[in-house]
């Protein structure tokens, strides 16, 4: 028999589409079956199902319906309310936080805080509490900056009125997640994700990825809109998060699910054989309220990826939004090169094509149709992202801010030779 004490529950709420207040959408369990796997159940609530503008909490898996939803996947939690949770940072500052010996995953989700990714939030009440969340102003970023640096370390965080601003150093959600310390901060324009510096970093990476998100614009992506902030003499990243829209009574919140999510897979090497551009532009058909447009989107940004070596392409650096009740792929969002040794073969943390993970532009084109693109229209998407990257990423980068010096250290980044190398069945 299980113990009742090995059992864990919480409700899931949810913001609908142009409203600012929760409400309840369901409750989720978390129990070990006989075996001591975790098995996760989610149900819809009668009374958020009789609501006529209830939308489901994942377009694939969780569809609205009176039905008990069963998952033994991510140690059992349904990969909507996991995107919804802290990733790897999250974690680790709410595990100094928490002051408990060890965390479940609901505990995970219950400790994070009211900014995460998305719309959804959890909570022990059949209501959802009163909103109590206070943002952070841009001008706080010193402040912020220098717990990050604890955090890094490992010191002691601070007591007393400053402890609560460690909960401001929680990630907003693996989608948009990483290992790199961040926070959320608002200004007048709303809410940025502020992504803070470590003392061993190689290069300027806020000044790298605003470059290449201003990049990515040029070359025709939908990228994430951002800039950079000085704190004393370290830079400080803010991407603008385009799950928040802000309003006179409140944000208005899109829900948000990662490209892991739309896959149906984990984030281990034994399920990366669901890693991949063509099976999420499938997947894109399934959901999209404009799939030729999205997968076309989506090509693009496999191309760029390939083209500035970003090979931290990974499923959760992906992802789906729905302002309303279309889903629609959301802007580009982590573009970060790498400096990868070899000269002839690089690949993506995805698979692209016939011949695997490997980014190479006769790869990519091998499945062209399968994002809706004709032969010819692809081969035209990449040889003018090609000449548009090879051509301009410096002039981007020392626009950005960056110095001569970190040029020169990630220059081998952008259209290796091997990009370009022909392939053979």
């Amino acid at each position: 028999m299980i113990s009742k004490a090995t059992v864990q529950e919480c409700f899931v709420y949810i913001t609908l589409p142009g409203t600012t207040e929760f409400v309840t959408a369901g409750r989720f369990v978390l129990e070990p079956d006989r075996t001591g796997v975790p098995v996760g159940r989610f149900v819809y609530g009668r009374t958020y199902l009789a609501r006529p503008d209830a939308v489901p909490l994942d377009p694939l898996e969780l569809k609205l319906a009176r039905e008990t939803y069963q998952t033994t996947a991510l140690k059992g939690v349904f990969g909507a309310l996991r995107d919804a949770g802290p990733d790897y940072w999250g974690r680790r500052v709410i595990e100094k936080h928490a002051g408990k010996p060890e965390l479940g995953e609901i505990d995970y989700l219950l400790y994070s805080p009211d900014d995460r990714a998305g719309a959804l939030g959890f909570g022990l009440g059949a209501e959802p509490p009163a909103p109590k969340r206070q943002f952070n102003k841009t001008l706080d970023l010193e402040n912020l900056l220098r717990l990050a640096d604890a955090i890094i370390a490992d010191e002691d965080l601070p007591a007393g009125p400053e402890a609560g601003q460690v909960e401001d150093l929680l990630l907003i959600g693996t989608s948009m997640g990483g290992a790199r310390p961040k926070a959320v901060v608002e200004d007048n324009d709303g809410l940025w994700i502020a992504k803070f510096g470590r003392a061993d970093d190689k290069w300027n990476h806020a000044r790298v990825e605003h470059a290449m998100l201003e990049l990515a614009r040029a070359c025709g992506l939908n990228s994430a809109q951002s800039r950079v902030e000085t704190v004393g003499d370290r830079d400080v990243l803010l991407v603008k998060r385009f799950d928040r829209e802000k309003t006179k009574t409140g944000y208005l919140r899109a829900r948000m699910v990662s490209g892991l999510t739309i896959l149906r897979t984990e984030d281990t090497h034994q399920h990366r054989d669901r890693w991949s551009y063509v099976l999420l532009a499938e997947e894109l058909r399934r959901i999209s309220a404009d799939p030729k447009q999205d997968s076309a989107e989506l090509f693009r940004r496999m191309v760029f990826n390939a083209l500035i070596s970003n090979t931290d392409d990974h499923p959760r650096n992906h992802a789906a939004i729905a302002k309303d009740k279309d889903w629609r792929l959301s802007p580009a969002y982590d573009l970060t090169p790498a400096m990868p040794i070899s000269m002839e073969r690089r690949d993506l943390a995805m698979g692209c094509g016939d011949w695997g993970r490997y980014a190479n532009a006769t790869n990519m084109l091998s499945q062209c149709a399968r994002f809706h693109l004709e032969r010819g229209e692809a081969e035209a998407i990449i040889s003018e992202m090609a000449q548009q990257v090879e051509e301009t990423w410096y002039e981007t980068a020392r626009r950005a801010g960056l110095s001569e010096k970190d040029c020169e250290t990630i220059k081998s980044a952008f259209s290796y030779p091997g990009f370009r190398l022909p392939l053979n069945k």
